[in-house]
């Protein structure tokens, strides 16, 4: 366990107000000791286990989350989100690399097409946060990053597939991206004929808030398609006022606003969080979409909820929450159409 120290230092950094989401990016801390010091927490006890999951994935916090995590919590929700444990070192059969078997849905390189109407652009493998439960910790991004001659590739190969009306954005975090390539992408997208929607999947809304600027709002409002922000938020506590105000904004732009979450254990694997949840996503504009079960990635393992203790959850809060307000419990299996559902049944 980490053992708290006396002594009170801040944890926020009082230059966060003003600054730009790439400084505030570029500051992010990447060192474990560093994280634990900045919040208080003495180090001694895990010091060697953090090296070992930090050296498997490294650390990466930006300061507005940082500023979000209770000062001397080691059990804090958000806290667990981004610590690296000696966990992530150990093999456990079944929590593998590739849970989603994402290899074997390749089309070419940066387009994975598992669906028949969507595909999936990964822009970067850069991300704002890492996420120690992420399902793409160990995806191979060099492999994936385009040359301008490989964009234009993607592009024809959208036009020679009229099936598909819909492309997402993702990564790493396509919003890590700056603005101007992410405009040219939209650009281009647009001259597809059959494409009707553009999906952005982004943690950076929410992780540094600043992230939602003029520059970014301006080519999501003047693109011809329907543009739908899909954030990540697992915790009630990851929603302050700066994300707040960054949600009004896109709304105001134009954009729809979803939420997907990831049950995870110690972090929100109980109906008081899903329940608050729900309720703040709301207040900020934006609508329950999912609630995943938990992928089996290898280094993962101490998140793993099973599906009946998800199951169980969704149940209590169907009895407390409008249908509108209960997100839908899912889990993306290899090889299947579309998303499972894991509430089949439920009433």
């Amino acid at each position: 366990m980490i053992q708290r120290t006396a002594a009170r230092i801040e944890a926020r950094d009082p230059d966060i107000e003003g600054a730009s989401w790439q400084s505030l990016l570029a500051r992010s801390i990447t060192d474990p000791a560093t994280l634990l010091q900045r919040l208080g927490l003495d180090s001694s006890l895990l010091e060697e286990g953090s090296r070992v999951g930090h050296a498997a994935f490294p650390v990466r916090v930006p300061e507005p989350w940082l500023a979000r995590i209770r000062y001397g919590d080691p059990a804090d929700p958000l806290l667990r989100q981004v610590l690296p444990l000696a966990d992530e070192g150990e093999e456990r059969p079944g929590f593998v690399t590739d849970p989603l078997q994402e290899a074997d849905a390749t089309a070419a390189p940066g387009l994975i097409r598992k669906y028949r109407s969507r595909a999936l652009l990964m822009v970067t493998g850069q991300c704002a946060i890492n996420c120690r439960y992420c399902f793409r910790r160990h995806f191979p991004y060099e492999d994936h990053r385009l040359t301008p001659r490989q964009r234009e590739a993607v592009i024809d190969s959208l036009r020679a597939s009229p099936e598909i009306n819909e492309v997402i954005l993702s990564g790493g975090d396509p919003l890590a991206v700056n603005d101007h390539l992410l405009a040219q992408w939209a650009s281009a997208l647009s001259t597809v004929p059959s494409l009707t929607r553009l999906r952005i999947h982004s943690r950076l809304p929410v992780v540094i808030p600043q992230r939602v600027d003029d520059a970014l709002l301006e080519w999501i409002g003047s693109s011809r398609l329907n543009v739908v922000m899909v954030v990540h938020i697992n915790h009630p506590r990851e929603i302050d006022d700066q994300v707040c105000r960054a949600m009004a904004r896109l709304k105001q732009a134009g954009a729809t606003l979803l939420n997907q979450s990831v049950i995870l254990k110690g972090v929100n694997d109980d109906p008081d969080t899903l329940q608050a949840l729900s309720e703040r996503l709301f207040d900020a504009g934006i609508l329950p979409y999912y609630l995943h079960g938990f992928d089996p990635v290898a280094g993962a393992h101490h998140f793993d909820v099973s599906d009946q203790r998800a199951r169980e959850l969704v149940r209590q809060l169907q009895a407390r929450l409008p249908g509108y307000l209960v997100p839908r419990l899912v889990r993306e299996v290899p090889d299947r159409p579309g998303k499972t559902l894991l509430d089949v049944g439920m009433e």
